[in-house]
């Protein structure tokens, strides 16, 4: 009989756990399916990291796995990829604006700052409005370190969008951040914001889509339809910065938060990028966004208004004044011919006239409505504006104008 003295016992036991870990680890890494509750999942044989889809199609295992070369998790990889490949094309920019002394006198001094994408090579910068809003001067500081004075090439007050543009040297090839497409988007979609958060170069969050299709206040009389909503944090300083898919490509632009402290809360909101190609292009081209506009003057009816004039609807649009070459006078519609005012220090405007109550059958009851109906539309789309006339109610065929403010 042999006997097994105790460093038998001991090596025995090392090569039995090291033979469990082997087969352990082929079993979880190298097996091509595993089985739970009577099912069989297919693990994928494809570990690339950027897909060119906006959702990866990476299983929540392979998640889990770490690559033991690098040490980093697949999600982690992708997150290291998309900084290292697109960081550059996200500028940070500061503006200068004019201050008046005591005496009148103006002065420079400093203004607001904020992050935008570069999509062209040239040299242009996709931003928000409010972000170069007054500006004197506006500086793009790139991310070796260099800055070079921009100037606008145009702004969209309705999707709080701008172009400013810089002349890089020739010897420079700009990297540039390219468009996805913004209706293929879900909720629960894993989102990437890269920005300068009070001032902090290229900084990076992560998220998910939180929502889609929310319609924003962002101005009095605006309202940008179909905003994305995010958790990714979202600080001032990101505003004008790019809201990234998991590929890199651009699916928004960080516009504004929702905070009662000023800071990030967890939800953030990015124009579309589908919004902002059709701005950017007519800016690009144009200068301004050349979109279809009804030529008048308006105001907003109400409970007030309507008993004095004694107008039987409360809610619409005064038609007050119309230029005399205005596509609403050339379609027919009246404007009004009684001047009145709330008080000695409110304007004149004019009752009398038509009340525009629709277009196309949406409701309108205010110049949100108003601007949210025709923020699509483009010079010669024909429009079905619905008025109320007396008593009668009507609908005019209208001719949209070209847009008269640039």
């Amino acid at each position: 009989m042999k006997l097994y003295t105790k460093k038998h016992v001991i090596i025995s036991s090392l090569v039995s756990a090291s033979l469990a870990l082997i087969f352990a680890f082929v079993f979880i890494f190298l097996g091509p399916s595993y089985k739970k509750e009577g099912q069989t999942i297919q693990t994928s044989e494809n570990t690339n990291f950027i897909n060119e889809t906006n959702t990866p199609p990476f299983s929540t295992i392979q998640q889990s796995l770490v690559d033991y070369t690098a040490g980093y998790t697949i999600d982690e990889q992708q997150n290291i990829l998309v900084y290292e490949n697109f960081s550059p094309a996200v500028v940070n920019i500061s503006t200068e604006v004019i201050s008046y002394s005591w005496f009148s006198q103006p002065y420079p001094t400093e203004g607001s700052s904020g992050s935008g994408s570069i999509i062209d090579a040239r040299g242009y910068v996709v931003t928000n409005r409010h972000v170069v809003a007054n500006a004197y001067k506006i500086y793009v500081s790139l991310s070796d370190g260099t800055q070079y004075e921009g100037k606008v090439i145009g702004v969209d007050a309705q999707t709080d969008i701008a172009v400013i543009k810089f002349d890089p040297p020739k010897n420079i090839s700009l990297k540039t951040i390219s468009y996805a497409d913004s209706n293929n988007l879900k909720v629960g979609q894993k989102v990437i914001a890269i920005g300068n958060p009070f001032g902090f170069d290229r900084t990076m969050t992560t998220g998910i889509i939180s929502s889609l299709g929310r319609p924003i206040q962002i101005d009095k009389n605006i309202i940008i339809k179909d905003m994305i909503q995010t958790d990714s944090a979202i600080n001032p300083g990101n505003s004008g910065g790019p809201l990234l898919d998991s590929s890199g490509k651009m699916i928004g632009i960080n516009t504004m938060i929702y905070s009662t402290s000023g800071s990030s809360a967890g939800v953030g909101f990015a124009v579309p990028v589908n919004t902002a190609k059709r701005i950017v292009s007519d800016i690009m081209q144009y200068g301004y966004v050349n979109r279809g506009s009804l030529n008048g003057s308006f105001v907003e009816l109400n409970a007030t208004i309507a008993n004095y004039a004694n107008i039987s609807i409360q809610k619409g649009l005064l038609v007050s004044e119309l230029p005399k070459n205005s596509n609403l006078a050339k379609a027919g519609i009246k404007a009004g011919n009684e001047a009145v005012r709330y008080n000695r220090f409110s304007s004149i405007f004019y009752i009398g006239g038509d009340i525009i109550t629709e277009i196309n059958g949406a409701e309108i009851s205010s110049l949100v409505d108003l601007n949210t109906a025709l923020e699509q539309s483009r010079p010669g789309d024909l429009v079905q504006v619905g008025i109320q006339r007396g008593k009668q109610k009507l609908t005019i065929p209208v001719s949209l104008s070209e847009t008269t403010t640039k």
